[in-house]
């Protein structure tokens, strides 16, 4: 009689075993593989986007054989901004940004994307580097009107400096140009507040092509 009590508990216990395996097994997913991205090299979504606009204006501008714009747009001191303001009110204030930027773009072709968590990156095709510093100059103009509080900045609101990067598109997509335009901006802003810088790619790209 003990001994098929004892056989019958250890079927039991055997059969208890392999269904917890067997949980685990299915919960593991959840828990493991599935916590890990399955493309670790996959771009955030917004550098994602950033890049498909740039390709976009890059070949618009490759095709019609003009220029394309690039733009860095960054708010001044933002890690004072941040440290005093907080989270929530620097998000509203990206949000004033943006509609402050918009209302200053007048083409379907020109895009204003979200860049990190200092600014915004202008693509501007088919724009001249004279009319990119204008269109500068006018968002500058429209945000001190806004007047967006910063006690922490000698303006006493925010400002935004910029960066141009302009070039002349051809073949494939040159990401260098957005880079250019990160540098211009941190140029301009080793200079003071609401400044602008412009790099000029294009005489470098015609000495690219004579060397070719």
């Amino acid at each position: 009689m003990n001994r098929v009590t004892m056989s019958g508990s250890e079927g039991l216990w055997a059969r208890i075993r392999t269904a917890l395996a067997r949980g685990n097994e299915a919960r593991e997913p959840a828990y493991g593989h599935a916590a890990i991205p399955r493309n670790p090299n996959k771009k955030p979504r917004l550098a994602q986007r950033i890049d498909e606009e740039l390709r976009r204006g890059w070949s618009y501008c490759a095709e019609r054989n003009v220029s394309l714009c690039v733009v860095a747009l960054e708010i001044d001191g933002y890690a004072e901004y941040f440290a005093t303001y907080g989270r929530e009110a620097v998000e509203d204030s990206f949000d004033s940004l943006e509609a402050i930027i918009g209302a200053q773009l007048s083409r379907e072709t020109e895009i204003c994307l979200r860049s990190g968590q200092t600014g915004f990156v202008l693509v501007l095709p088919d724009m001249p580097a004279l009319m990119a510093r204008d269109l500068a100059s006018r968002i500058a103009a429209a945000l001190r009107r806004e007047g967006i509080p910063n006690r922490e900045s000698h303006a006493g609101q925010v400002t935004l400096s910029s960066g141009i990067a302009v070039v002349n598109p051809q073949g494939k997509l040159d990401r260098s140009v957005l880079n250019a335009a990160s540098q211009a901006v941190k140029k301009a802003q080793r200079r003071g507040l609401a400044r602008l810088e412009v790099m000029d790619l294009r005489g470098r790209d015609d000495k690219r092509r004579k060397a070719a």
